[in-house]
């Protein structure tokens, strides 16, 4: 596993970036355009057989980089470890917890090759040898993965729930209609149950998307998540429609609403029908996660 630990000048991810490499050039998640994973798959296979961890940095800043083989492009430089999973016993556990969104992934590396990784309650070390030039103490925070739940199906969500899950984002589909269940297949976690059921369950999400094409559902919905901390609502449909379901809530309800409420949820982007639909959502979604993790 590649971690991006610091950064320089322009670089196509930032500190936390994870990917994967593995035999065969099998990579899960990118750490350029394309023009370094080669490079950085050469090495982390050279680590994993001469069973170590390692340290590699990445320097295009200079003007020859622009012309060199890779022409990257980039004038950027980045700092990142390659560890050897198959050699840490118990990383999987950690990232079942981070998966489940148990707590965010600190990582810290010292100069005596000592790894350190926590998830919530939950901690390991390893001690490793380093190769190459190894640094002194870093640390990393990675945060999990953010989490949507959308409370209902229809003809966006066939389209919204595999590009949210392609972006990083924990899925849960809320759906017991027989005509829309089979979209759970869709999604991380599929849930067939009424929404006020589901809530009531125990259900936590970052974002929650009411897009049952169906009034009723709809209200109940929103009546359920009054009470509920989740920090975005998004709406599916005219703000006409959102005016006519605030008329069955009470002031207090709407009031407890209208802070979190995005209706009609969707950047205005143009275009019509279910994709169009699906990407000014997806755009929405991915906008809010970006500021509220911008430091303030």
């Amino acid at each position: 596993m590649a971690v991006v630990f610091a950064t320089e000048g322009s670089t196509y991810v930032k500190p936390g970036a994870l990917a994967l490499f593995g035999g065969e050039d099998v990579r899960q998640g990118w750490l350029s355009g394309g023009c370094l994973e080669a490079d950085i798959a050469l090495r982390a296979d050279a680590a994993l057989q001469g069973g170590e961890a390692a340290w590699m940095e990445i320097d295009t800043r200079g003007d020859e980089d622009l012309l060199s083989g890779a022409a990257v492009g980039c004038r950027g430089r980045l700092h990142l470890a390659l560890l050897p999973l198959p050699l840490m016993p118990g990383w999987d556990a950690l990232a079942r917890g981070w998966l489940a969104r148990e707590g965010g992934l600190h990582l810290r590396l010292d100069e005596r090759g000592h790894i350190e990784a926590r998830v919530g309650s939950h901690s390991r070390a390893w001690s490793l040898p380093f190769g190459g030039e190894r640094p002194a103490s870093l640390a990393v925070h990675i945060a999990p993965p953010p989490s949507v739940v959308l409370f209902g199906a229809g003809p966006e969500s066939a389209t919204l729930l595999p590009w949210l899950r392609e972006l990083g984002w924990i899925t849960t589909l809320v759906e017991k209609r027989p005509r829309w269940r089979g979209q759970g297949a869709l999604a991380d976690h599929p849930i067939e149950a009424t929404p006020s059921q589901a809530l009531a369950a125990g259900l936590q999400a970052d974002a929650a998307l009411v897009m049952h094409h169906h009034f009723e559902l709809d209200r109940e919905t929103l009546d359920a998540l009054v009470t509920h901390p989740v920090p975005f609502i998004g709406l599916l449909g005219p703000r006409r429609r959102q005016q006519d379901l605030f008329q069955l809530l009470s002031p207090a309800q709407r009031e407890a609403l209208l802070p979190r409420l995005h209706s009609p949820v969707g950047l205005a982007l143009g275009g019509e029908g279910p994709q169009a639909i699906a990407l000014s959502i997806a755009a929405q979604l991915q906008r809010w996660r970006d500021e509220a993790d911008a430091p303030a």
